[in-house]
């Protein structure tokens, strides 16, 4: 997916690269971007359903996180994640595939 985004101060950030995986209540965005000096980084963004008010006519709203990692850290952040992917996986086993809503399931691999 190749997008254009205007940023505030009327920059635009080039979208390169993008994945979406649903998982739940949270939706996780994997974007590839570039920034003003032509390069190029990952975006990660997490977001979150959040309801408030009463239940007969509940606001919605969305909590987000990013995370931004450049190339330069993608080995450091690889073996990181990797270590605590079998750290868990080691103490509490493979998880089981969670459920799609509406579609397949959509896997992420990290290799970099």
């Amino acid at each position: 997916m190749e997008t254009e985004k205007k940023l505030s101060d009327g920059h635009e950030a080039d979208i390169l690269f993008s994945r979406t995986i649903k998982a739940g209540q949270r939706i996780y965005y994997i974007d590839v971007k570039r920034n003003r000096r032509d390069e190029m980084y990952l975006s990660i963004t997490e977001s979150k359903k959040m309801l408030s008010g009463p239940q007969d006519m509940p606001q919605v709203s969305y909590e987000k996180h990013k995370i931004f990692l450049f190339r330069e850290d993608f080995s450091k952040f690889d073996e990181a994640i990797h270590q605590a992917f079998d750290f868990v996986s080691g103490k509490q086993g493979e998880a089981e595939e969670r459920p799609e809503e509406g579609g397949d399931a959509i896997k992420l691999d990290m290799d970099f």
